[in-house]
């Protein structure tokens, strides 16, 4: 099995930092709808719950202090370093380093399963549905998983948003990402992500399908909001907080919308 390439290895161990990334300002909305969306399905714990590629634990971090047992299995060193040191969960999360395409655990060991990083970076189909099968077998009978991606349109918005489309060296990077999904970054600019593949909103349904799971829902997370800069200034303000969040739940399930937003999560259910 192939590792993950060196520059999505780079990028998370030297370019970006996890812990931060969606914890600070108007980058809290990603988090914010994340949470509020697996809270609204998850059925009362303490749960048994696995963090598949959950980075340096922002998740896990809030789900244990939500009351429920998380192991948090990620790639990346510098990722299960800091989940181990998420002190202020005490002993309810634990991480390990790992890959989402064979994991360690038992058939059924677990309540429900997060699956909010790797489908970003497995670009070859065959990968991302070794990936969704391994949650499947991993979850118990009857158990949800969550399911990230990034919209197959992100990198258009993206660059419209902060200018980078201008550019044509990124222009020609969108124009490959919306034919076929592979997003590049050859120049490796950090603020141009890596190596990753971008779905469109039926594709990541018609994969947990291939998966054997039971789609309960697809959601768009941000909707708009999340393109519109200027609504930073307003996130620190309640009120105005409240009004951005409604104008994402507004659209979250309406599929002409979906693939706006600039990740999209993924309801679903195995099998009883």
């Amino acid at each position: 099995m192939e590792h993950l390439p060196d520059e999505v290895l780079t990028h998370y161990e030297q370019d970006v930092d996890e812990a931060t990334r969606i914890t600070e300002g108007f980058r809290r909305l990603e988090l914010v709808r994340t949470r509020e969306i697996v809270r609204r399905h998850l059925p009362s714990g303490p749960l048994r719950v696995l963090d598949v590629g959950g980075g340096a634990g922002v998740h896990a971090a809030w789900l244990a202090e939500d009351g429920h047992q998380v192991h948090l299995v990620d790639p990346v060193a510098r990722h299960v370093d800091q989940a181990r040191r998420l002190t202020a969960s005490g002993d309810s999360v634990t991480a390990e380093l790992g890959d989402a395409r064979e994991l360690p655990d038992a058939d059924e060991s677990f309540d429900a399963v997060l699956v909010l990083g790797p489908l970003y970076h497995l670009v070859g189909a065959d990968d991302r549905l070794r990936a969704l099968r391994e949650a499947r077998r991993v979850v118990r009978r009857g158990g949800l998983l969550f399911v990230g991606a990034i919209s197959r349109f992100a990198s258009l918005f993206d660059g419209l948003s902060r200018e980078f489309l201008f550019d044509p060296e990124f222009r020609a990077v969108v124009v490959d990402d919306l034919r076929d999904g592979r997003h590049r970054n050859p120049g490796t600019r950090p603020e141009w992500f890596t190596t990753a593949y971008f779905h469109r909103p039926d594709e990541l349904q018609q994969e947990a399908e291939n998966a054997r799971l039971d789609v309960v829902e697809l959601l768009g997370l941000e909707g708009l909001a999340g393109w519109l800069p200027h609504l930073a200034d307003r996130w620190s303000n309640e009120d105005d907080r409240d009004t951005i969040l409604f104008a994402a739940r507004a659209v979250e399930s309406e599929p002409a919308l979906s693939g706006l937003s600039a990740h999209l999560l993924l309801v679903a259910r195995r099998p009883a």
